[in-house]
């Protein structure tokens, strides 16, 4: 008798549930409209599954305490969290300048002289270049990484660490909660904090967090900072290159570096920023320590990006660095959804007459992505690009090169989850011997790597294309 009342309220109720998403989803500030077309259409057509997905996931919302946190530290220690002292600062060729001026204006750094760079794309040889310089250490060794295994890697970089506490040097080890699970479960996390060594998880997940912030925000930073003046930065992990997990797309192909000079500066106080926010601790009186410039050594700048920054930063200067291109332009990246702007910028590179080449891993570990990024495939091709498909392992490495004169690599993907989500950071370098050193690296992947040859791809068989470009529908919420 009262079912089909109650039944027709229910469905109303959904329906203006939905609604109610939708209006939220369109009166947000922040958000690309290919964004909120895709939740859009995920609300509508997925009756109470969408919103709830929408309200959790839709949002960058880090959380109030911990944006008041953040706004707390940056108006207390403004003056210890300020550039140090100016003469560390790069004077660059007219044509860079532009780049810089819009790094520092989005990411809050300079570009900074005197940097000696060591480009290290061999897993195995940056972490016996990491575990030296820990070994030579006599105040602290700061680490963060999104993902840290307790496998062959993992257990040599906690060996000198513990080498190191136990010569009375402060190791503080920050980890993504969800990206090192695995570790921070094992007994290698207990037997590190038991000789001295502070482990702590970035962005805990819990059920009551999951109520006041976007779960999926990780900390996908990989650096590290020893004594204040030597520094790390890159696309590795602390893990081998068989990378257990996923060992059947292995091995894990990385490009870092190490840096000693200025800009270790600038990673130091990312580490500091971060370490606050999730241990309460302040290492302010590390930021005293001001590295001294090196000889003969070469301009760099550090782009930190996050949900608590301006966080389009790295977006906008890697669009802004291809619209510098005359000649040349080389990408590589294991994860390939960008947004419109960037893609655009890709065309528009490719067009112009710049031979524009994209690297990208022939086997992806998340088949969804995969089916997204060759979503992008035909058009691509169709303005001159030419795309090359890794085959000896994945393609984890994340450069950009220009010209043989300017380059970028770091932790960040040419991905919207890198550019409006997680926490990133990335090493712009104004050097043309380094970035031709860079270029070499990319080259060895090219060798090994497979052209998409634009006539076969074109003709491409229906059903793979409705697969990839359904998938491509929802490249906006990857």
């Amino acid at each position: 008798m009262f079912g089909e009342p109650i039944t027709s309220l229910a469905v109303a109720g959904e329906f203006l549930l939905r609604l109610a998403v939708v209006v939220r989803i369109l009166v947000r500030r922040r958000g690309q409209p290919s964004t909120r077309l895709a939740w859009i259409v995920v609300v509508m057509l997925v009756p109470i599954g969408g919103p709830l997905l929408y309200l959790l996931v839709g949002e960058v919302r880090l959380g109030a305490r911990r944006l008041r946190m953040h706004a707390m530290l940056r108006e207390h220690q403004r003056e210890k969290l300020a550039e140090p002292h100016g003469e560390h600062s790069a004077v660059l060729p007219a044509d860079y300048a532009p780049i810089a001026a819009l790094a520092r204006s989005v990411g809050s750094t300079q570009a900074r002289g005197g940097n000696q760079i060591r480009l290290i794309g061999d897993s195995g040889a940056l972490i016996d270049a990491l575990v030296a310089d820990i070994d030579g250490a006599e105040l602290h060794c700061h680490l963060l990484s999104y993902i840290f295994l307790p496998d062959g890697s993992g257990h040599k970089v906690a060996d000198a660490l513990i080498r190191a506490a136990a010569r009375g040097t402060a190791c503080r080890l920050l980890v993504d909660a969800v990206g090192s699970k695995a570790f921070l479960s094992s007994p290698l996390r207990r037997h590190l904090q038991r000789a001295g060594v502070e482990v702590v998880a970035s962005l805990p997940v819990n059920p009551l967090r999951a109520l006041l912030a976007r779960m999926d925000i990780r900390n996908h930073r990989k650096l590290a900072v020893i004594d204040g003046v030597i520094a790390y930065a890159g696309s590795q992990n602390i893990a081998d290159a068989a990378f257990a997990p996923k060992a059947r797309y292995a091995p894990w192909v990385d490009a870092s570096v190490r840096i000693r000079g200025p800009v270790a500066w600038d990673l130091q106080r990312l580490f500091v920023e971060d370490w606050y926010l999730d241990s309460h601790e302040w290492l302010g009186e590390v930021l005293d320590i001001v590295p001294e410039v090196e000889p003969d050594g070469i301009d760099a700048q550090i782009i930190g990006t996050g949900p608590m920054s301006y966080n389009y930063a790295m977006r906008q200067v890697q669009q802004a660095a291809l619209h510098l291109a005359r000649e040349e332009v080389v990408i590589t990246s294991p994860y390939l959804v960008p947004d419109e702007g960037t893609i655009a910028s890709i065309h528009a590179t490719a067009r112009c007459g710049t031979h524009t080449r994209l690297v990208v891993p022939a086997r992806n570990d998340s088949r969804m992505v995969a089916a997204a990024s060759r979503s992008f495939y035909a058009d691509l091709l169709e303005s001159g690009v030419e795309i090359l498909e890794y085959r000896r392992g994945l393609l984890h490495a994340k450069t950009l090169t220009v010209d043989g004169r300017l380059c970028i690599l770091g932790s960040a993907n040419l991905d919207r989850r890198s550019f409006e989500i997680n926490f990133e950071v990335s090493v712009i370098v104004y050097d043309e011997p380094f970035t031709r050193e860079l270029r070499a690296l990319q080259g060895s992947y090219m060798d090994d790597a497979e052209k998409v040859e634009p006539g076969r791809w074109l003709r491409l068989p229906w059903p793979r294309r409705l697969y990839y470009n359904t998938v491509g529908l929802l490249g906006a919420l990857l």
